[in-house]
């Protein structure tokens, strides 16, 4: 079987990592129809400039630490909530999850920016620091609506079982015009969360409807939780591409850390719309 330019390449010791990269995305287009390219910031294309090494990318070797990020997470989330009900303070809780998400926030952006070549402590340090957020969260939700940390792990489990087979199933492919409708929705959204954060805690106004039960507030949770759930998409494409075209083998933490991020971003707003129904049935 012809493995084409990008083959040689990737196999061979000469030419630039500049004409290495050009070739790799032509090649990709060519063949796949799309770009390697996601909706998920941190796997956006310019992780590709760091085209070194010998060792390749494995669907294997990416879901080995998908799995080891993914625990981590649940097993901090798990201590953090245990924590939670020993204390029964309402402030300690707000304090940890208050500390897990704006630590959270400072390693992804470490990580977006820096690319360190051996990531894996900065992301098994953020799958702590999300995990201990997320299980303080979670208590806080329980605490008003019984039986809803459940119903949020089923939903989030139902809704990544479901992106899956639309991926495999080819309904929905990772295009490039895909990836950018996508990844535009994803900066608003987030720059949308950043506002409200900040009019909240500096002049106590909230962005109307964001954190509302009525109709319109559902609707916009719901909204969100269809694109997170469409990052996914995007974090399928880039692992089987990824993985098809011999990208460095540290693209698998880069690879398991998005998909990490799209499903802690499905649990939350899933927790969020469950909660917001039952505030609405009430």
């Amino acid at each position: 079987m012809d493995d084409g330019p990008t083959g040689n390449l990737l196999s061979g010791t000469g030419g630039s990592t500049r004409s290495l990269r050009a070739t790799l995305k032509q090649d990709l287009i060519r063949r796949h129809g799309m770009e390697i390219r996601s909706s998920n910031p941190v796997l956006s294309q310019k992780f590709w400039s760091n085209l070194t090494g010998t060792d390749r990318m494995t669907i294997d070797g990416s879901l080995r630490k998908i799995g080891y990020l993914l625990g981590l997470t649940v097993l901090s989330a798990f201590v953090s909530a245990v924590l939670a009900l020993s204390t029964g303070d309402a402030m300690v809780i707000t304090a940890m999850m208050g500390i897990g998400f704006m630590g959270g926030l400072v390693l992804a952006l470490i990580v977006m920016f820096a690319r360190p070549q051996n990531p894996a402590a900065l992301m098994s340090l953020y799958a702590i620091f999300e995990g201990m957020a997320i299980g303080a969260m979670s208590i806080m939700y329980e605490a008003v609506y019984d039986g809803i940390i459940l119903q949020a792990a089923f939903g989030t489990v139902g809704i990544t079982a479901t992106m899956y087979v639309m991926y495999q199933s080819r309904i929905l492919r990772p295009t490039p015009t895909f990836n950018k409708v996508v990844f535009g929705l994803v900066i608003s959204i987030m720059f949308l969360y950043l506002t409200s954060f900040f009019l909240r805690m500096f002049t106590g106004f909230d962005v109307p409807f964001l954190h509302s039960s009525g109709p319109i507030g559902i609707a916009v949770t719901a909204f969100i939780l269809v694109v997170a759930a469409l990052t996914l998409i995007s974090d399928f494409g880039f692992i089987e591409s990824g993985s098809k075209y011999g990208a460095p083998k540290n693209m698998e933490w880069y690879a398991a850390f998005g998909i990490l991020l799209s499903l802690v971003w499905i649990y939350i707003e899933t927790l969020r719309l469950l909660a917001k129904l039952q505030a609405f049935r009430d």
